[in-house]
């Protein structure tokens, strides 16, 4: 059974009739007549009574006709959700957010434009560290993710940079730097004890810092190993040593810790996006374009 006999039978037994049913259709009234007889011999029942001014449909045709407008619809829905998933306009996306990425403003401002532009898409966050995020790129676990290049196994994804954020020191509050507010130059952070994460959770951002220091002057002395970036800073207002981290992460506000600038050479903290190199999916082609568009902007000089 062709789906174009159904919506035949469908126009002719809303109309009662098959010279209306054949204008309404566009075709000609003998092979409308004779598609319909097919129908009628390919499920064995006669659906139709012809009348003198029209036709009746019998108890066999009371049953399609109800059956068959349900299932034309639930087709229609179904071919038109099969078109906006190939336009990437439903879905599922996977987005991991590396080691306090969201805290630089223009990540999750990416994540709300994108599901203000695509409702029906579901979108679900993973926080975790960059190579955790690349094993679950590599795994299809994650679709897309926030990380902190570099990265190893770049063979099978695409890695985009998207921003280099500025660093800043955090300094306990009692710290004398932290009391002047001035930009803190890194030469004077020579015989501070450094809390840093693990390198091998962020080994671009631990070379970042541990290199700035190196070109001051000095190899940073470490201290206590925070396990993430986010955990530093309470580190930091306890009194465990001082710290370098993204500027964003001042958003994590306490009495304790003092963020101040660096002046000089400043470190940066890159954040890239990373996919599949041969993922083809509309919906990640689409956050893609999104994500692009938001960072060109994010990167303009304030006018």
């Amino acid at each position: 059974m062709e789906l174009r006999h159904l919506r035949y039978f469908v126009v002719v037994a809303e109309e009662r009739h098959f010279t209306r049913a054949a204008e309404r259709l566009g075709i000609g009234q003998p092979p409308l007549s004779l598609q319909i007889q097919r129908l009628e011999r390919e499920i064995g029942a006669q659906l139709f009574r012809r009348l003198s001014r029209g036709v009746e449909l019998t108890e066999a045709g009371e049953l399609l006709f109800a059956n068959a407008r349900q299932i034309l619809a639930q087709v229609d829905r179904t071919c038109a959700d099969v078109k906006r998933l190939a336009r990437g306009e439903l879905g599922h996306l996977r987005v991991g957010f590396a080691g306090a990425t969201y805290f630089l403003s223009l990540v999750p401002a990416i994540i709300r434009e994108y599901r203000g532009q695509h409702a029906d898409v579901t979108v679900s966050p993973e926080q975790s560290n960059t190579p955790s995020l690349v094993e679950g790129l590599l795994e299809g676990r994650v679709d897309v993710a926030f990380i902190r290049p570099p990265i190893l196994s770049a063979d099978e994804l695409e890695v985009e940079l998207l921003v280099r954020e500025d660093m800043v020191v955090a300094l306990p509050h009692s710290h004398p730097l932290a009391r002047s507010g001035a930009p803190v130059s890194l030469s004077a952070l020579a015989a501070e004890t450094f809390i840093l994460f693990p390198r091998s959770i962020g080994a671009g951002l631990y070379d970042a810092v541990t290199g700035a220091c190196e070109r001051a002057g000095f190899i940073p002395r470490l201290g206590q190993e925070a396990p993430q970036i986010t955990s530093i800073v309470p580190m930091v207002g306890a009194g465990f040593g001082v710290s370098i981290v993204p500027r964003s992460t001042s958003q994590i506000q306490t009495d304790e810790v003092v963020y101040l600038p660096i002046s000089g050479d400043s470190p940066k903290a890159p954040i890239s996006l990373a996919w599949r190199r041969h993922d083809r999916s509309p919906v990640v082609r689409r956050f893609l374009t999104v994500a692009r568009r938001m960072a060109r902007e994010w990167r303009k000089p304030p006018t």
